[in-house]
Formats: structure tokens, C-alpha cells, sequence
């Protein structure tokens, strides 16, 4: 299995996940951290962003949201490499500091997991400091903890406890600072105070907005602080980013899928004012549901849910495009040129052109350009032009909407890529700076579909298997990607 293989190790095992057990004896022994840190400070937020799934614990603004310890398990290739463990907040490290010193008798001098042992064997640890006995218990029984700081709070001396009572269960800590992107937050103040506290290596990794690098640079710190756990989070590291390029290669497909489709489609029409009008309303919605779908693969893709995106200007409402895709203002926003003529859509609605024939020849010209043009001229324009000739018309989409289109989606995509599976709010899109396909020439395979109407799902007899096609979807995905 690639990256993401989670186990949730309070829960029933899914099916997927089962097949490891089948694979035989783990290779590796997990490397198992403990998440920690004060109440609401982001932990969960954290595991969600680590293993990619929005629905892992409850995220909240209420405290002491986790009340009890959950895990999930990293694996790959069916090798788990790392356990991670959500632990309750602690919420009174300046009571529990002073209730651990009293602990020790006169004349002792216990180090400090012997003192952190004899605390969790009082009944002190199942009462009054029940939430932090088990986020101890599980520290001493990991590998390692992440400690988690709201890098928007001021160090406290309630902060300061905390990490005086996890550093009694003598494993490595290594501090996260989140909410690094908030206005008011003060980074430099906790590395300063990290650093007068002993602790040298940290990481700042917001959760809501993870650096594209936050990942390495977070598996990386530990490999300092856990030499020998390298070599599996080493493989952690090389799995992670090549499933990240996985993904940003398959989204620029469904994109250039979405696209083809969309420069192929082609539909007759009778030269009536009604059925044309008609035509074009059935088309403006064929063409708003494509774009929907792919903006649900999209997010399925990246393992967000469908409400998780919506624009700036272009708000998504129940997972849907809210402003018009036809909608002149729509292209005036994302910084569309409406251009005259056919191109401006002024007499049928924006993004539709109504083609005559595209050539000014009469009947008989016509039909000698079909008899003289050769099997493949009557295979792909045959039907077309015996239906000028009948006097019917068809409706294209014209260069502006598959602009607007590519922006949108190309928009979307790299939302998703900088977003954080702790994210709550809805992806906020602004203005794109992407002039290529704002008023460049448009890519070579958009052009060539609009001869290949077959191209097209949302054309009838589409034959969307042809190697040409494929070849040429390709060929859009790579230019996307740019």
C-alpha cells in the first residue's frame, strides 16, 4: 500500500488494513509517538493533518474535546513504520508539578520516570489528575512525544510546567508550533523560551496550512532526535512525497479530462428561437454538472469532504459552484477578456457559440468540399455539415468558458495541494496571476477536440477510449502542471 495506509487502533480494523495483517510478521517495529500539549492547542488537528483523514477524532473550540487516548498507524507498502497516539489536554501541569514533588520522600532521589511511576500508581492519578495520568501513561509508553504549541498564546508558566512534567518520563520531546500563519502569532517568543528550556530542535507546522515541506521537516527532526528510527522515516519521507506527485498528476488529469470534454462537445440545433434557447439552457447545465464532477473528484482525491471548498468569488454552496459559470461577471473575475463577436456569447449566453458553418460557402460548395475530402472528412464533419445544410446550427463552447474552466480548477487544485486535513473552514480562492491561460494561446489538444466531437462525454456516441485521445489528454495534463 502507498502512503496514507492508516490504521485506527481503537476501532475495527477495515478491510484494506487487514491485509497487512496477511502479509506476515512486521519487518520494522513503529516507531510510536505521543501527542501532547495543553487543551485545544491543536493535537488532533495535527494527527488529522498527518494522516490525511478529516474524520479522525473531533476537532473543536470547546476544551478538553479528547477525553481519551485514540491511535492510527502509518504504513507502507503494508509496513507500518509509525503509531501516533491523540492524548486528552493536560489542564492543570502547575497543581500536578507541585503534587509530584511532594511525592518524594525525605532523603530520596528519584530521577524522573521513577517519579512519574510512583504518581500513576496513586490514587491521585485516577481522580483529581485522571486526564493527565493518561497522557503520561502513554509518553512512557512510546517512543517519543510531539508537543504541541497555539504558537498565538504567550508563554505562560503553566506551558513551562507542562513540559517540566513530560520531561520527567524522560522520552524525546520535540515541540510543534502551530497557528504559525495567524497575525497574532509569536513564534519567536516560544523559541526563545524553547531554547532557554533545553530544547534545541522544534518544528513550526500549522496545521491548517501545512509548508509543503512540513512533513520532512517534522519527520526529519525526529530522525535527529530518534537516530535509529531514520532508516523508516526516511521511507515515510520518500513514500509521502511521491504520493503527493501522484496526486498532483492524476488532478491535472481529471482537469484535462474535464477540459477535452468540454472543447469537444458540439450539439445541432434547429433554427428555431425556442428549441434553441432551449438547447442552450440543457447545454449550460450539462457543462455546469462536468465541472461539478470534477470538482467532487478533486476533492476525493485529495480526501476532503464536499463542502470543504469554496472561492473567494467563487463560492462553492453544498459542494457547488455558487456564481454562474456563464455569468459575464464570472469571467470578469478571475480576469477573463470578453471579446467580440461569437466569442463574447452575446446573442445566445455567455460561453456558447452558434456556428452557421463556419464557412461561408453555399449548398453546392458544401457538398463538394464533403465528396472530395475522403472518408475520414465524411467520418467527422459528414453528419455536420448534412445538418447545415438542413438548415440546423450547433452550439460549441467557445474559448472563454474553457479559460475560465482551466482557472477555476487549476485554482482548486492547488488549494487542496497547501491545505491541512485540520482545515475547517472552506477553501478561499483569489484572483489567479495565471496569464498563460487568461489570454495566452490555447493548448494544441483543446484545439485539435474541437474536431473530434466523439471526444466528448457529453456528446452521444462519445468514444472517449481512442489512443489519440488518451494521447492527447496527456499531453493537456503535462501543459496543466506548468
Amino acid at each position: 500500500m502507498g502512503e496514507g495506509a492508516v490504521r485506527v487502533l481503537c476501532g475495527p480494523l477495515e478491510p484494506s488494513l487487514a491485509r497487512e495483517r496477511e502479509r506476515g510478521p512486521q519487518m520494522t517495529k513503529p516507531l510510536k509517538l505521543a501527542v501532547v500539549g495543553h487543551t485545544n492547542v491543536g493535537k488532533t488537528s495535527l494527527l488529522r493533518t498527518l494522516l490525511r483523514d478529516v474524520g479522525f477524532g473531533e476537532v473543536s473550540h470547546r476544551p478538553s474535546t479528547t477525553r481519551h487516548v485514540e491511535g492510527a498507524r502509518l504504513s507502507v507498502d503494508g509496513e507500518a513504520l509509525l503509531e501516533l497516539y491523540d492524548t486528552p489536554g493536560l489542564e492543570d501541569a502547575i497543581a500536578l508539578l507541585e503534587h509530584l514533588e511532594r511525592l518524594e520522600r525525605p532523603g530520596e532521589r528519584l530521577d524522573g520516570p521513577a517519579r512519574i511511576g510512583r504518581f500513576l500508581d496513586s490514587t491521585e492519578a485516577r481522580q483529581r489528575f485522571e486526564q493527565e495520568a493518561k497522557v503520561l501513561r502513554q509518553l512512557l509508553a512510546s517512543d517519543a512525544g510531539l508537543y504541541v504549541i497555539d504558537a498565538r498564546e504567550p508563554v505562560l508558566a503553566k506551558y513551562k510546567d507542562e513540559l517540566a512534567v513530560l520531561a520527567g518520563c524522560g522520552k524525546p520531546l520535540l515541540p510543534v508550533l502551530n497557528f504559525i500563519h495567524a497575525a497574532n502569532q509569536r513564534e519567536g517568543e516560544w523559541r526563545e523560551a524553547l531554547a532557554r528550556l533545553g530544547l534545541h530542535a522544534r518544528v513550526a507546522f500549522d496545521t491548517v496550512a501545512p509548508p509543503l515541506d512540513g512533513e520532512r521537516r517534522l519527520y526529519e527532526s525526529l530522525a535527529l532526535l530518534i537516530e535509529s528510527a531514520r532508516p523508516q522515516l526516511e521511507r515515510l519521507i520518500a513514500d509521502h512525497e511521491a504520493q503527493a506527485e501522484a496526486r498532483r498528476q492524476a488532478g491535472a488529469r481529471l482537469i484535462a479530462e474535464l477540459l477535452l470534454d468540454c472543447a469537444a462537445c458540439r450539439r445541432s440545433v434547429a433554427t428555431q428561437p425556442q428549441i434553441e434557447q432551449g438547447e442552450i439552457a440543457a447545454l449550460h447545465q450539462a457543462v455546469r454538472q462536468r465541472e461539478q464532477q470534477c470538482v467532487d473528484a478533486l476533492l476525493r482525491l485529495y480526501a476532503f469532504r464536499r463542502n470543504d471548498a469554496r472561492a473567494a468569488d467563487l463560492p462553492l454552496t453544498d459542494g457547488r459552484w455558487g456564481d454562474d459559470l456563464f455569468n459575464p461577471e464570472t469571467l470578469r473575475q478571475l480576469g477573463v477578456k470578453v471579446g467580440g463577436g461569437m466569442a463574447a456569447g452575446a446573442a445566445t449566453g455567455v460561453g456558447i457559440d452558434l456556428l452557421v458553418g463556419g464557412v461561408t460557402l453555399g449548398a453546392a460548395a458544401l457538398l463538394g468540399a464533403l465528396a472530395g475530402g475522403g472518408l475520414q472528412t465524411a467520418r467527422n464533419y459528414g453528419g455536420r455539415l448534412l445538418g447545415k445544410l438542413k438548415g440546423q446550427r450547433e452550439l460549441t463552447l467557445n474559448d472563454n468558458l474553457l479559460r475560465l474552466l482551466a482557472l477555476r480548477q487549476r485554482q482548486l487544485l492547488g488549494a487542496l495541494n497547501a491545505r491541512g486535513h485540520a482545515a475547517t473552514s472552506t477553501i478561499q480562492l483569489d484572483t489567479p496571476g495565471d496569464n498563460s491561460w487568461r489570454e495566452g494561446k490555447l493548448p494544441e489538444a483543446l484545439r485539435r477536440a474541437r474536431a473530434h466531437p466523439d471526444w466528448s462525454s457529453l456528446n452521444p456516441g462519445a468514444r472517449l477510449e481512442q489512443m489519440e485521445r488518451r494521447q492527447q489528454v496527456d499531453a493537456l495534463a503535462s501543459e496543466l502542471q506548468r
